[in-house]
């Protein structure tokens, strides 16, 4: 028999100064069997830092042709894919073709940036691709329970996360943006 999703409540309540974003988001996530806690952490400060009323989780890691998390308009076109981890060119090829905007959020450093340096070049060639590299001050995992709580304040390209008993500071640093 497989074994089934975890799922996981999150409440967060985000102040994004960057983007002039304030609003609460009672949020529900499936981790995926193979999931780490660290990829689902990772998951929901993607989520943070792109927050609107019309982003979704998808299936992510049991799916291959859908993104971890993504914004459509009303007509059904992508407008904001995102990945996590380091994504193959082929992948990275496919987004930016069916998307508006593409942002890949890198997290764990020796693998990401050995990741970044293969695959850079390669990568000029796309106009709506953003590739950041989340760098991590604190154990994020501990943030992972099956009902959170969080505030979520980002300013500077910083993010804070804070539940009830930690804080964790999540830094982004920006690898590669084609519409800057």
């Amino acid at each position: 028999m497989a074994t089934k999703a975890t799922i996981y409540k999150a409440l967060l309540n985000i102040a994004n100064m960057d983007k002039h974003y304030y609003a609460e988001h009672n949020l529900t996530m499936a981790q995926h069997p193979s999931e780490t806690d660290l990829r689902l952490m990772i998951r929901l400060v993607a989520f943070i830092l792109n927050a609107n009323e019309d982003l979704e989780f998808c299936k992510g890691i049991s799916q291959d042709d859908e993104p971890d998390l993504w914004q459509k308009s009303l007509g059904g076109d992508i407008e904001l894919w995102i990945d996590l981890g380091q994504p193959d060119e082929k992948r990275i090829k496919k987004a930016c073709g069916r998307s508006e905007k593409v942002i890949i959020y890198t997290y764990q450093e020796g693998m990401a940036t050995s990741w970044w340096k293969q695959i850079e070049t390669s990568l000029t060639r796309f106009s709506n691709l953003k590739v950041v590299h989340l760098d991590i001050d604190g154990n994020i995992e501990l943030l992972a329970k099956r009902a959170m709580s969080l505030q979520a304040n980002v300013s500077d390209n910083e993010l804070t996360l804070i539940d009830e008993e930690h804080s964790i500071v999540v830094r982004e640093k920006i690898w590669m943006d084609s519409k800057a």
